[in-house]
């Protein structure tokens, strides 16, 4: 007889069926206090446990450097007008409506308000940021990467406070090599003229 660990794996507890493909729907009538992202469909969990701490949930810095890029993107968005809004996780970006990959980013800007539902965002938004966590950063480098890539996000960085690096990837000029910085340096933002971040003045 077939182990049932042959048949499921389990997230945040939950069991779901080996080669099956989860639908957004699937992860829409997932429990409300869980953490879950649905990749090519499969679900993974947010937040894995950390090794260092045995916690399954992001640390302060992690969460500093959420809430401090969102509040410097919304404060140039205010400055500057126009479409666009900047949305902190948790929120929903289902990348493509016959995709069956809903993702949860740090940080999602989206200048197209057609995009944007009750749920998140239905369609790739236009600049995407994501915190590494150390017990998760595969995801961020590999899985999530090409999903971006192939969804026509317009910009993605990866922001990694342990080894204080900034990786970008301006997918929108057709580069899949990312322009690296570090937290001493300011980062231009490639989908506006005139906004930098100045990692130097963000205090962990």
């Amino acid at each position: 007889m077939e182990k049932e660990d042959d048949k499921y794996y389990y997230v945040c507890g939950i069991r779901f069926e080996k080669g099956r493909e989860y639908t957004y729907e699937d992860y829409m009538n997932t429990p409300e206090d869980v953490r879950l992202e649905l990749i090519d469909g499969v679900f993974y969990e947010l937040y894995p446990e950390d090794p260092v701490t045995g916690m399954a949930q992001p640390r302060r810095a992690h969460q500093k450097l959420v809430t401090e890029l969102c509040r410097r993107i919304g404060n140039y968005i205010e400055e500057k007008g126009g479409p666009c809004e900047v949305y902190a996780s948790p929120f929903g970006v289902r990348l493509n409506e016959d995709d069956k990959s809903t993702v949860e980013p740090d940080v999602t800007v989206v200048c197209d308000p057609a995009k944007l539902g009750e749920y998140g965002c239905t369609g790739a938004p236009d600049w995407i940021i994501e915190v590494v966590s150390p017990n998760n950063a595969g995801s961020d480098y590999v899985r999530k990467l090409n999903k971006y890539l192939n969804a026509g996000v317009r910009e993605y960085w990866i922001v990694d406070p342990t080894g204080k690096q900034v990786s970008v990837y301006e997918f929108e000029k057709g580069s899949t090599l990312p322009k690296e910085y570090t937290f001493h340096d300011k980062v231009k933002a490639g989908i506006y003229e005139d906004l930098y971040i100045d990692f130097s003045g963000i205090k962990l």
